[in-house]
């Protein structure tokens, strides 16, 4: 089966910390290809700090063009109602059946699993990565997998991983403040911010 990698989020804007979690992840787990998914209505944030999905997916297709192993899914952006990871998966897996999905996470998601809609049916269509920063909390982060192995038969990874120390958050502000984000995002991703003058108010 072919195995790949999701790594969804709002992506307002996508940066270099997801860049690297994702190629970290497909490297570690020999993974065919991570599939990056942009949010369309995200139940979960603040409505009013998220751009349009359009232009979220139009920066994430910039991010990614240049590396073969990564790839875009409108799934969720195309989507008029909030979006929900097992439908996502869900759906996924119907159209493409012979694929085994990976979703990755950040390791302080893996304590907040049990809230999210539906979580038997996230767990069983997909095995979980979870990246720890850097080995810190990972004691904590495999007591909580075997508790969610055991409730749920969970598949679930851990990933150690080196994060780079950046938020969307302290991107926009950034942009407001007429600071620069070089290096924090990919050079076709800052045109294209400054372009459209995303985030400048």
């Amino acid at each position: 089966m072919k195995r790949v990698g999701i790594l969804g989020g709002t992506f307002n804007p996508v940066h270099m910390g997801h860049l690297v979690l994702a190629e970290s992840a497909r490297e570690t787990f020999g993974l065919d290809e991570i599939l990056f998914i942009p949010s369309g209505i995200p139940y979960m944030k603040d409505q009013e700090t998220v751009i349009a999905a359009g232009e979220r997916v139009a920066m994430t297709s910039l991010a990614i063009e240049d590396n073969p192993s990564f790839a875009l899914s409108t799934i969720e952006a195309d989507q008029l109602t909030n979006s929900y990871t097992y439908q996502t998966l869900l759906e996924l897996h119907r159209r493409h059946p012979d694929t085994a999905y990976y979703f990755i996470i950040g390791a302080d998601s893996l304590f907040h699993l049990e809230d999210w809609k539906h979580p038997a049916e996230i767990f069983k269509n997909c095995t979980l990565i979870a990246a720890v920063r850097e080995n810190l909390g990972m004691e904590e982060c495999r007591t909580k997998a075997e508790e969610l192995k055991a409730l749920y038969q969970a598949e679930i990874l851990l990933l150690p991983h080196r994060m780079i120390d950046i938020s969307s958050t302290e991107i926009r502000e950034r942009i407001r403040e007429h600071k620069s984000v070089r290096y924090m995002l990919p050079d076709k991703v800052i045109a294209y911010i400054n372009r459209k003058k995303l985030y400048f108010e």
